[in-house]
């Protein structure tokens, strides 16, 4: 079988008053898990554009992207994600998100609930090895 070539992706850590934007994902791979909002990276697209363009389309949410938060690979049969996650803001006052594309559902989860949630795989361990804390406050989460 002929390797994968990796495909480049983003994803966006938002977090607001002590909660992360996730999305509970309809598209392979990890079906039904919860994840932050993200997606692929299209031909010419820059990665801001990418991380603003991804959690309009999964939540409706207008964002600012912020600072690298980290990345990671994912590799499977059928695929092979190299991906760069970016800590982002919401603009604007309407924090409600709404699912759409390819999520779900789309929600603000608190850090107790995280444990409830099935998660993508890594997700909670990429979140504390990259020192993403919620809390009470505002801004990017980390210490």
């Amino acid at each position: 079988m002929k390797p994968l070539q990796p495909v480049l992706a983003v994803g966006a850590v938002v977090l607001h008053e002590g909660r992360l934007l996730l999305v509970r994902r309809m598209q392979p791979p990890a079906v039904g898990a919860w994840s932050v909002p993200g997606g692929r990276v299209e031909p010419g697209e820059t990665l801001t554009a990418a991380v603003a363009r991804e959690v309009l389309e999964e939540t409706g949410l207008l964002v600012a992207v912020d600072e690298l938060v980290g990345w990671v690979e994912r590799t499977g049969d059928a695929y092979h994600f190299v991906i760069l996650d970016f800590f982002a803001h919401v603009l604007g006052d309407d924090l409600e998100p709404v699912a759409g594309d390819d999520a779900g559902e789309a929600r603000w989860v608190e850090a107790a609930d995280l444990d409830e949630l099935p998660l993508v795989a890594g997700l909670a361990d990429f979140l504390r090895d990259h020192g993403v804390h919620l809390g009470t406050g505002g801004g990017s989460g980390k210490d």
